[in-house]
């Protein structure tokens, strides 16, 4: 049996002709799997059902792929690849309760909990930090899956297995992939990891919904035939979080990171500094976080993050492909800092704390040089933190520092950024300032006619696209909607998606558009529920907008695919707010459970 696996291993991975057709013969079932039955029903959902639209999609009428209880995931042997691949496994395993060991063409595979798993060789460290279980169904990248020889030579056979196939010749770019699904099997392609793991998140959405319970279910594992090749629209697609306004736990932000990835958003931002809190250790300046961190809107305890539990949130979400982008608002939005050293302020007075909504009157004072220390030592401790390229200064509503003292700050700590070896990053308001290599504006308005930020783009600058009477996900769906603002307006699901990131700002061509990104104040937000519940359904709107080709862009086909994530997200416990104008299924199947009940918490608005 263990030559049986190792054999399919390689045709599994074996390099299909440059004019293959577009589903390539795959492994073979072993010779006691059993095969589909002549008139088995489809699977449920059309090869195109996925959210973002994919940008290619051939379906093929050779039939579907069902995953078989012997089933074998084959990656190739890479440490990247291989992550990935029991990435999948741990996925798919709760749901289906299949052993779905991991192997790659020199080795045999290992079922979990198989003693070898012992003398496993070592995965990349990103996969390694992965804890034992997460919210979204991803698991432990090592886990005794089986990425080394087994003890003895028994292990399952290959049958109708799943393949990842890195090719650094395929053309998919830094994060496409393929997905060809026959009926003996399935195989993802990809340039990089990251493009496997993005093409996991289609595979996953092709399962039936059953496929996100923590527990076994009996359910035809079914996924449609046919070819998805699928690259982003544009690099950059990410979520902001507000951490400042409110206090949110690793845990929470874990989740949040889950929510990303299911969408293949590749960058989560973090607000974490403001009036109200300051939420990341500073090891020179200790109480930003004693003194600064104890507070938050409505008198809360507040709370902070640790060095180490900021490595956490970076470590997890670099197994999931997401870099994380800190920010530290300067010169305003400072208030926290103030209360723990009062010699930053202008008048040298420690200000009050402050745990209400208003914003502008708080800042450092630009006239001193004890302010670019401090900028100096907080910019450097992050950027030390953190593996990705970006840095957020913020720059926003600083009202009370103008003109040329305004711009002579930013320019001085857009240095101290390229400094510390970051690409600078800031709201929009840091268009006026000279321009340094790379530098990104995130724009948050909401009148696209902004000569100064065109301006701004033609010296260099790129942009990040926000608008905030689309993409602010802090504004209400409807006048009834129980928490969020509408100072932007009311967004509902549809005016999220109907835009278009690359034509938004006037004079700004779509060349010079880095991305989207969604971003959550969190003035009325206090619980992950509450994320949920403006996240979704709204983030997989902005998501397509950053991934799908332009010509994709459908509201009555998005409406229909985005109701199939409903029944996904009641089966993983995941509120949601149900958008009147989403036809979500009225009465969603539930699998029959194989053991213990599982208890839905899921939260509906």
């Amino acid at each position: 049996m263990a030559q049986t696996a190792e054999r399919a291993a390689h045709e599994l991975l074996a390099q299909p002709a440059p004019h293959a057709p577009p589903a390539p013969h795959l492994a073979p079932p072993a010779p006691h799997a059993q095969p589909a039955p002549h008139l088995a029903p489809p699977a449920p959902h059309r090869l195109a059902d996925v959210v973002p639209a994919p940008a290619q999609v051939q379906p093929a009428s050779a039939g579907d792929w069902v995953l078989p209880a012997e089933a074998v995931i084959v990656a190739s042997a890479d440490p990247a690849a291989l992550a990935v691949a029991t990435q999948l496994a741990e996925l798919l395993r709760p749901a289906t309760g299949y052993p779905l060991p991991v192997t790659h063409p020199t080795a045999h595979p290992v079922p979990p909990g198989d003693a070898a798993a012992r003398s496993l060789p070592p995965a990349d460290a990103a996969a390694r930090s992965l804890p034992h279980a997460d919210a979204a169904g991803l698991g432990p990248a090592v886990d005794g899956a089986g990425l080394g020889p087994a003890a003895d030579a028994a292990g399952p056979g290959p049958a109708g297995g799943i393949a990842l196939v890195l090719d650094e010749a395929a053309d998919l770019g830094a994060e496409g992939y393929r997905l060809d699904v026959a009926r003996d099997g399935v195989r993802l392609t990809a340039a990089t990891a990251t493009g496997l793991f993005h093409g996991v998140q289609t595979l996953r959405q092709l399962l039936p919904p059953a496929i996100e319970s923590p527990t076994p279910v009996t359910e035809r594992w079914a996924l449609p035939g046919g070819t998805i090749t699928d690259t982003p629209r544009f690099p950059y697609r990410g979520a902001m979080l507000d951490v400042a306004r409110h206090f949110f736990t690793v845990e929470d932000i874990l989740r949040v990171v889950d929510h990303l990835a299911r969408y293949k958003l590749n960058h989560l931002h973090l607000h974490l500094t403001d009036d109200q809190g300051w939420r990341i250790a500073v090891d020179s300046w200790p109480r930003l976080t004693s003194v600064g961190g104890a507070t938050e809107v409505g008198g809360g305890p507040g709370g902070h993050y640790t060095k180490a539990d900021y490595r956490r949130i970076v470590s997890y979400a670099a197994a999931r492909h997401i870099t994380v982008v800190p920010e530290i608002d300067l010169p305003g939005h400072t208030n926290s800092a103030l209360v723990a050293y009062p010699e930053l302020a202008p008048d040298k007075v420690a200000p009050p704390p402050y745990t209400g909504t208003e914003v502008g009157f708080s800042y450092v004072d630009p006239a001193d040089e004890r302010t670019y220390d401090f900028v100096t030592d907080v910019l450097g401790e992050v950027a030390a933190l953190t593996p990705g390229p970006w840095l957020h200064i913020g720059g926003d509503e600083a009202f009370k520092v103008k003109g040329e003292v305004y711009t002579g700050f930013v320019e001085r700590v857009q240095r101290i950024v390229a400094g510390v070896g970051k690409t600078v990053v800031g709201w929009h308001q840091l268009a006026p300032a000279g321009h340094v290599d790379g530098r990104v504006l995130q724009w948050w308005g909401t009148n696209a006619d902004d000569p100064t930020t065109a301006d701004a783009v033609r010296r260099g600058a790129r942009l990040i696209v926000s608008p905030g009477n689309h993409a602010y996900l802090d504004m209400k769906y409807a006048p009834d909607t129980p928490i969020g603002h509408d100072w932007a307006g009311l967004i509902d699901v549809r005016k999220a998606y109907d835009w278009d990131p690359g034509t938004h700002v006037a004079d700004v061509p779509a060349t010079a558009v880095l991305g989207v990104e969604a971003p959550l104040w969190t003035e009325s937000v206090t619980s992950l529920a509450d994320i949920e519940l403006l996240l979704l359904p709204r983030l997989p709107a902005i998501a397509e907008l950053g991934w799908s080709p332009r010509a994709t862009h459908d509201w009555a086909d998005f409406r229909n695919r985005l109701a199939g994530q409903g029944p996904r997200w009641q089966r993983a416990g995941i509120t949601f707010h149900r958008a009147p104008e989403v036809p979500w299924p009225n009465t969603p199947t539930i699998p029959t459970q194989r053991d213990t009940a599982h208890t839905d918490t899921t939260r509906i608005s």
